[in-house]
């Protein structure tokens, strides 16, 4: 059931990457050509929100009624946000923009949510592979959605050029919830939770719910009696907000530098060799995170995210070195993702997990959005230099708490 739920996790990754990949790769730039430069993280920054609010709904349906409702319902969602977004480009309404916007996080949300059922039946040594292997599984639909933004651009008559990348969105995020209702069965959380020792068979597919879920304070008081639940949530939150400051502004700060008819070329190029970085290493990732340690790779993803962020900001023109700045913040944040969700996974008690989780992303989401919002004041106001001196800045904190040392009972 494990290799079976790994590989339906896996691709369905490959189908919603495209969609969360298109939205990133133009969401800036849409915004800016209807808003202003002053407002073009706001939309990045309403879609994080809404990703990380949805966190809570659908980690709390997953306690309850397992994996396949919660993944489903963030699918839908998020597909809802995706046709509003192409509906406000169309009739050029801000507002419409920023709601739809806010709505399609929640496709985000649904991938971010589908590492942690790759861990609901894996063994314990082998968990931070597990993970990996699906977060990796985004890098082929991740890379390939910002490429196909200029020429899906032009296919639908009448679409700004902008906006239509956003109906291709919405529908990989349709196939993705049609996938998981119909294929993950039985559900992976609800079948790790049954007593050992009782037999599965066809005829008893899942238990039967329980009749109330954990509150959200008793997973509050699981994360913070447990120091690798405090150091995973501080990981996954700080290596995010790093990584969508940076990332969210690049696609300005290149418009800003190149000609018009480069920009969406060099954007789409640049973006997918981020999203490789983010993607296309995970699994070496995971089993360092397995054979080093969850710290060990915790730090070691706080220097690649410092060292993407010097690269970056002292960029200028250079594609060249601004798309190697970009892998390596690819990299620092799957670091910190992978080894910082496999220590939330693993510290806190079953009965809270899925609510746990769903903090995490809470806490993860809001702590990107905080940056998606501020960092296009910092760049409008002192630059794309300045934001990256900024973001480095942010991973002291990170850096303190990783270096910390823990007690030997803990």
């Amino acid at each position: 059931m494990q290799t079976r739920t790994v590989r339906l996790l896996m691709f369905v990754e490959i189908i919603t990457g495209l969609g969360v990949a298109m939205g990133i790769s133009v969401g800036a730039l849409l915004t800016k050509e209807m808003a202003g430069t002053e407002l073009s993280g706001v939309a990045q920054s309403g879609a994080v929100v809404g990703g990380a609010l949805m966190a809570l709904p659908a980690s709390a349906v997953m306690q309850r009624f397992g994996r396949r409702p919660g993944l489903v319902l963030c699918y839908l969602v998020g597909a809802l946000g995706g046709l509003a977004v192409l509906a406000s480009a169309i009739l050029d309404s801000a507002p419409l923009l920023f709601a739809g916007f806010f709505v399609f996080g929640a496709g985000n949300t649904g991938k971010l949510q589908a590492r942690y059922a790759a861990v609901d039946l894996a063994l314990p040594e082998r968990r931070g592979r597990q993970l990996s292997m699906v977060v990796w599984a985004t890098t082929i639909g991740a890379v390939i959605g910002p490429n196909l933004t200029g020429p899906l651009g032009s296919i639908l008559p009448g679409v700004p050029t902008l906006g239509a990348p956003f109906a291709f969105a919405a529908l990989s995020f349709l196939i993705g919830a049609v996938l998981v209702f119909l294929l993950l069965r039985p559900d992976p959380l609800l079948l790790a939770a049954r007593p050992v020792g009782v037999a599965f068979g066809e005829a008893d597919v899942l238990p039967p719910p329980p009749a109330e879920g954990p509150r959200l304070k008793d997973a509050w008081r699981a994360i913070l009696a447990s120091p690798g639940a405090r150091l995973g949530i501080a990981a996954t939150s700080v290596g995010h907000l790093v990584m969508v400051a940076v990332m969210a502004m690049t696609p300005l700060h290149i418009g800003q530098t190149h000609s018009d008819a480069d920009t969406l070329r060099i954007v789409g190029f640049v973006i997918s060799a981020h999203i490789a970085g983010m993607y296309g290493l995970s699994p070496v990732i995971g089993w360092l995170t397995d054979r080093l340690g969850r710290r060990a790779v915790v730090l070691g993803g706080v220097g690649l995210l410092v060292g993407a962020c010097a690269i970056a900001g002292t960029a200028g023109h250079g594609t060249v070195q601004l798309t190697i700045a970009l892998i390596l913040l690819g990299l620092g944040w799957s670091c910190t993702m992978v080894a910082g969700s496999t220590l939330v996974t693993e510290s806190v008690p079953a009965h809270v997990k899925a609510r746990a989780q769903g903090l995490s992303d809470m806490s993860t989401g809001l702590t990107g959005a905080a940056a998606g919002l501020v960092s296009g004041l910092v760049v409008a106001l002192s630059g794309y230099p300045v934001l990256n001196l900024l973001a480095a800045m942010a991973t002291l904190p990170l850096l303190a708490l990783a270096l910390r040392p823990v007690p030997r009972t803990a």
